[in-house]
């Protein structure tokens, strides 16, 4: 079964939270995951956080979608209409579904949607030095690694690139 993008919902958005497990891989500071990971879903916090992220004007998050069931998020973030440039984010809901190619796809159609919907001509990631599934998602789908900050390693994918390697595969 394939993943889809859809819209993110407010209901989607509680689905995803519900069933959240925190990733060490994405935690530089351990305690921090540690915190992380004892916190109870809250409703009151998620519908926070959804009006929070929804009303952001440089942002669009979808629903990772396997079927009727929300497995993740992909947010394209810090759009910049004048540079044609966002950043690219993702969380999936569990270990369960990582490991599958399901992340591989969301981060795929993610991209896609930014070339051509959103008309960037850049995408741009980080990962967490430590979090080498992420770092080997980018490569796989042809970003560059642009260089290190701040414990992250920052990639880079040109929409030309993209589309070229797309077409000779």
């Amino acid at each position: 079964m394939r993943v889809e993008l859809k819209p993110m919902t407010r209901g989607l958005f509680h689905e995803l939270f519900r069933g959240f497990q925190y990733d060490p891989d994405v935690f530089m500071d351990m305690e921090m995951f540690e915190r992380a990971r004892g916190t109870a879903y809250d409703p009151e916090t998620t519908d926070a956080r959804y009006d929070s992220r929804i009303s952001k004007n440089d942002s669009v998050t979808k629903a990772v979608m396997l079927g009727d069931r929300v497995i993740g998020e992909v947010v394209l973030k810090h759009i910049d209409r004048d540079e044609k440039t966002c950043e690219l984010g993702i969380h999936l809901i569990d270990d369960s579904v990582k490991g599958r190619g399901f992340g591989t796809e969301a981060e795929r159609l993610a991209t896609e949607y930014a070339f051509s919907e959103l008309g960037m001509d850049a995408v741009l990631a980080d990962a967490l030095i430590k979090n080498t599934r992420s770092q080997h998602v980018l490569e796989k789908l042809g970003f560059e690694f642009t260089g290190e900050e701040d414990g992250f390693r920052k990639y880079r994918l040109d929409k030309e690139k993209y589309y070229a390697d797309r077409d000779n595969r």
